[in-house]
């Protein structure tokens, strides 16, 4: 994707050696696909960035049959990459909650689908915008709060950022994703296309912020500035806009789900 550091090769070894690993836990089978998440999909894949993925898996019929709690659980890899393992009932439920983080796989093209279920993703996918259209009030509640999260992380002293604090002040990588879901979100309220909004217009300003382009005091600033824009968007919008779903979408999900979830059951049965 053009933007990123890391070609598109190796970004999908990456994304594959993902799919390698996820075997060890989950049959080939019950693996609707595994999907890149983050920078790659935005062009803002730098020097440092590491692959991140998110993998739909499928319950078991006895799973199912004993109401069993569906998966949602993180595996780090041994270099510290992260590989989300979700159940595809909670995936749809996501997708309908209108999380930005989620949403985005529908959109990448680094990705491995699991051919026996690839012509139902694919239809999930042809009308992938009106998913990531499917309400628009909870989208960009969701989006609001993603900003709130980065705002809030943005000098928080996690174990895991003691170093970049000791150095910063700040957490640069906040930064620039409090910028990017901010620009994001005024498109978006716009009107434009979710695959259009997920790439940002100037992607060297904000391969820049990740860098540290700004000193602490003007870090902060920014991110306040920031916030109080999205915070006083967002609400008018969400002020102007029902909290309503498109049916038509929601069914679409439903039945996604439910050829995905019949396909797996019945090929398991027929080989018990």
């Amino acid at each position: 994707m053009k933007g990123n550091f890391h070609s598109d090769e190796w970004i999908q070894k990456c994304v594959f050696d993902h799919y390698q690993e996820s075997l060890d836990y989950f049959h080939k089978q019950n693996i609707v696909g595994i999907f890149c998440q983050g920078s790659p999909n935005y062009g803002l894949d730098y020097e440092n960035s590491d692959v991140d993925t998110k993998l739909i898996v499928l319950p078991s019929f006895d799973e199912i049959a004993f109401n069993k709690k569906p998966v949602s659980t993180t595996h780090i890899r041994a270099n510290e990459e992260h590989i989300d393992f979700k159940d595809i009932r909670l995936y749809m439920q996501t997708f309908r909650k209108q999380n930005l983080n989620f949403l985005e796989i529908l959109f990448t093209p680094y990705k491995i689908v699991n051919p026996d279920y690839a012509p139902y993703w694919d239809e999930l996918v042809k009308h992938r915008e009106n998913v990531a259209h499917y309400n628009l009030y909870r989208a960009v509640k969701s989006m609001k709060g993603i900003a709130l999260e980065k705002y809030h992380a943005l000098q928080h002293e996690y174990p895991s950022k003691v170093d970049v604090l000791a150095q910063w002040g700040y957490d640069p990588k906040q930064l620039h994703h409090l910028l990017r879901v901010e620009e994001y979100l005024m498109r978006y309220m716009s009107g434009e296309s979710y695959e259009d909004c997920l790439q940002p217009k100037d992607k060297e300003y904000l391969i820049s912020v990740k860098r540290g382009l700004y000193n602490v005091d003007e870090a902060v600033a920014k991110a306040d500035e920031a916030m109080k824009h999205i915070t006083e968007h967002a609400d008018a919008f969400c002020e102007s806009h029902p909290d309503e779903y498109n049916k038509k979408t929601d069914e679409l999900l439903d039945f996604i789900q439910y050829q995905i979830m019949k396909k797996c059951v019945s090929e398991e049965l027929k080989n018990a």
